[in-house]
């Protein structure tokens, strides 16, 4: 059949990013998550144009999964933000934020794009080569055997969500609580190629926040198992319970029509043939001494009723999530065929007992050796509870990306003002042969390395949503916030107690500035100095891993950007 409408040839769009519409966009996006950034940071609601769900929000994780863009840079950038979140979790917002600042302040300059890519990469490599030296004065090395420094790391992901709702009592028991919970994970018994365990969050929605607890091992609901009853379970000589996954339906279902044609002999029940077969397994469950078998799907109801005349648990309707780390936990392999089972299969149990939590019923399997854990995690609505289940994620992931790289980064807007005066007196310092082997000048130079510093300054602006200022000190580099106010010519000393991380208190002459200044000549400093005296109890800290690739990550998604020349776009 012939085409009704011509085909129509690909538009053709050169220079994108200094078109109007690119750059509102751009400007627009920025906006909207420097507005969620921070502590103070504010609520976004996202829902679909039609209604329905109603998410309320300050995690880049939500706001970016459900943002939609049609400009292909902004397709870029968010997917490049978004892959860092899948592998880090966490400084979603600062990427995607630092991002947006780079292209506007590049973008700006009189410098050949090809030219400002090299000189930012350089910039790049000045940032990271500082960031994992031992001198790195913006970085605190993280101490397994005291918990203070992780406290401080999980509860600076905790106060970061707003919409988690939590007042300070609440945010002490959960920072508790998490470390807790990631310490289960961690094996006992160190071998060459450690694995972490895993923590199952389990949903209590409308509860206090402190009701919340973890229990180690694993909770799974089951409504129709009666609390008030006694548990009696079958145990094996050497007091262990023997556990029997299923991945198999257990529910005696005929065959299913669609795979063959079945010839059924005349007085041959098919439905009875299948029920004596079910029990035929259990009796073989129970000659095996299992005490407790666990089924992804449904388990016949007569099959139930003789492993329960047996002394055999059975929970069924479990899904495909619980059968992981019952399998991690027990060393039970998932059966899949009813027709074959072997006692190698089977795993075993520590204990098994009965766990009530508002008006849930939960099944407790307590391992041997604690990898798996379950945190019951409450709070008063949906939304607060969503929110907070996120923030939980993300600091476990946090937790383990940690013991990785034993490191963090001062948080606050600390370390974003300390790298800028870094590079600030680096590039200062500068021999002429980088500047030859950059094939660029020094005034090139100085010109991308301000706009290099201006982006990440502007990432430590916006914590500030109250209209108060924002200062940087001479010293040490560090971010300090002014509430609002107070004139701009106010003696700063009498208004700030402590910078924005904690780790430095108003003692000295600390010789302060504004950061929010328009572009001029390149501020001249001297080295930031390493703080050696902390005066916070909780210092605000960042994940050294997720933070140092969120740098890279914004500077290179940036660079892909500035050197786009033609966006091609099919009309059809």
């Amino acid at each position: 059949m012939s085409r009704l409408e011509a085909k129509k040839p690909p538009l053709f769009i050169s220079e994108p990013l200094t078109k109007d519409t690119v750059s509102q966009s751009l400007s627009l996006l920025s906006e909207i998550l420097k507005s969620c950034y921070g502590p103070a940071g504010r609520l976004k609601q996202l829902h679909n144009g039609v209604g329905g769900y109603v998410c309320t929000t300050s995690q880049s994780s939500a706001i970016l999964s459900r943002l939609s863009v049609s400009h292909p840079i902004l397709s870029v950038l968010m997917a490049s933000v978004q892959n860092h979140i899948c592998r880090f979790s966490d400084c979603g917002l600062f990427t995607a934020i630092l991002c947006c600042s780079l292209i506007e302040n590049f973008k700006s300059l009189n410098v050949a794009s090809c030219t400002v890519i090299k000189i930012s990469k350089h910039l790049l490599s000045l940032c990271m080569d500082y960031l994992k030296s031992e001198a790195c004065g913006c970085r605190v090395s993280v101490d397994f055997s005291s918990l203070e420094t992780l406290l401080c790391l999980v509860r600076s992901i905790l106060t970061s969500k707003p919409a988690c709702m939590l007042n300070k009592p609440e945010v002490d028991h959960l920072t508790m609580l998490i470390l807790k919970a990631f310490m289960f994970t961690v094996p006992c018994h160190v071998e060459t190629n450690a694995v972490l365990g895993k923590c199952i969050i389990v949903p209590v929605k409308g509860r206090r926040v402190v009701d919340s607890t973890v229990l180690p091992g694993l909770l799974i609901e089951t409504p129709e198992i009666q609390l008030a009853k006694p548990l009696a379970v079958k145990r094996t000589c050497s007091n262990m319970i023997k556990i029997a996954l299923f991945c198999v339906s257990m529910s005696g279902d005929l065959f299913n029509p669609e795979e063959g044609t079945i010839t059924v002999h005349h007085g041959i029940s098919l439905e009875m043939s299948e029920v004596n077969q079910l029990l035929n397994v259990g009796k073989q469950l129970v000659n095996d001494e299992v005490g407790l078998v666990v089924c992804q799907k449904v388990i016949h109801p007569s099959l139930k009723q003789y492993l329960k005349e047996n002394h055999v648990i059975a929970v069924d309707r479990t899904g495909l999530s619980v059968m992981e780390p019952v399998s991690r936990m027990t060393g039970s392999k998932p059966i899949a065929s009813i027709h074959s089972l072997s006692p190698s299969c089977y795993g075993s149990l520590k204990d098994v007992r009965l766990e009530s939590f508002a008006s849930k019923h939960f099944v407790h399997l307590i391992p041997n050796d604690t990898v798996v854990c379950s945190l019951i995690l409450c709070n008063r609505n949906e939304t607060a509870w969503d929110e907070l289940k996120r923030a939980c994620e993300t600091a476990e992931h946090v937790l383990q990306l940690t013991v990785k790289e034993p490191l963090a980064l001062l948080g606050g807007g600390c370390t974003e003002t300390h790298l800028a005066s870094y590079i600030r007196h680096k590039s200062c310092s500068l021999s002429t042969s980088c500047f030859k082997d950059l094939d660029c000048s020094r005034t090139q130079y100085q010109l991308v390395a301000d706009g290099f510093c201006r982006s990440l300054e502007s990432v430590a602006c916006s914590l500030n949503h109250d209209d108060g200022e924002i200062l940087t000190d001479m010293v040490y580099g560090h971010c300090w916030l002014v509430p609002s106010g107070f004139p701009s010519v106010s003696n700063w000393s009498d208004l700030v107690s402590k910078c924005g991380c904690g780790i430095n208190g108003n003692t000295e002459n600390l010789n302060w500035r504004l950061l929010q200044g328009q572009f001029g000549s390149p501020i001249i400093q001297g080295c930031p100095k390493d703080p050696s005296v902390k005066v916070a109890d909780f210092l605000t800290l960042d994940c050294f891993a997720a933070k140092c690739s969120g740098l890279q990550v914004a500077l290179e998604t940036a660079n892909l950007i500035l050197d786009l020349s033609y966006v091609i776009e099919d009309q059809n």
